[in-house]
């Protein structure tokens, strides 16, 4: 038993390594953006979109952070059993972060002009799972409101698993780096979008595979 709760929990700490270190990726890179807009950096074509609208990038900066580092930390069941306050503090702290992360992302990609190594396709991309990634934490609301903790995991973890998607991105865009060059547009828009469909397919094998029962 000492054994099995030990497997467990080394487990746990390596998920939740994991899911960080995917994080740092987005929120390094929104730290840069940061810098470039509060440390006076020159107007580029990459970033005077921003220069010119930067409250909804801030936002998105600052949701995807909290979201994605905070939310890492409710993969660990043996906080969720010991300490459920926690639990639903930090609760309360993720769904606001994701929602502001997804809808700053859906703002931008309605109203920034599109960069020029993207293209119609990434921006379907980011709509559609930007879409789906509010949509999944306003189920998830809705379902512990009911107190169908089941329903209520089963879309925070999809939520999240969209949310994670610029981390995944940054690694399958690096792999084509290094097997075939620099993406053109088509491509580039095909690796970020397949990064998207790993997470949630590892989701919903989380999901399957290992269902959570909640006490409260």
């Amino acid at each position: 038993m000492t054994d099995r709760i030990a497997t467990r929990r080394d487990r746990a700490g390596r998920t939740v390594a994991a899911l960080i270190g995917l994080s740092l990726i987005p929120v390094l890179a929104g730290g840069i953006r940061m810098a470039e807009l509060t440390g006076g950096a020159a107007v580029t074509a990459d970033n005077a979109r921003f220069f010119a609208s930067p409250l909804p990038i801030v936002l998105h900066i600052a949701g995807v952070t909290v979201y994605t580092v905070l939310g890492a930390f409710q993969f660990v069941p043996r906080l969720r059993r010991r300490k459920p306050g926690w639990h639903r503090i930090a609760g309360r702290l993720l769904a606001p972060s994701g929602l502001v992360a997804a809808f700053s992302g859906l703002w931008m990609t309605v109203f920034y002009a599109l960069p020029e190594h993207d293209g119609p396709l990434l921006a379907a991309f980011r709509l559609g799972f930007g879409t789906a990634m509010a949509v999944s934490i306003g189920l998830g609301l809705a379902a512990i409101r009911r107190r169908d903790f089941t329903a209520h995991r089963a879309w925070m973890i999809r939520g999240y698993a969209i949310g994670l998607g610029a981390g995944t991105q940054a690694l399958t865009q690096a792999l084509h780096h290094l097997v075939a060059g620099p993406p053109d547009e088509l491509a580039r828009a095909l690796l970020l979008g397949a990064a998207w469909v790993i997470n949630l397919l590892v989701a919903e094998w989380v999901i399957w595979k290992r269902p959570v029962r909640f006490s409260s």
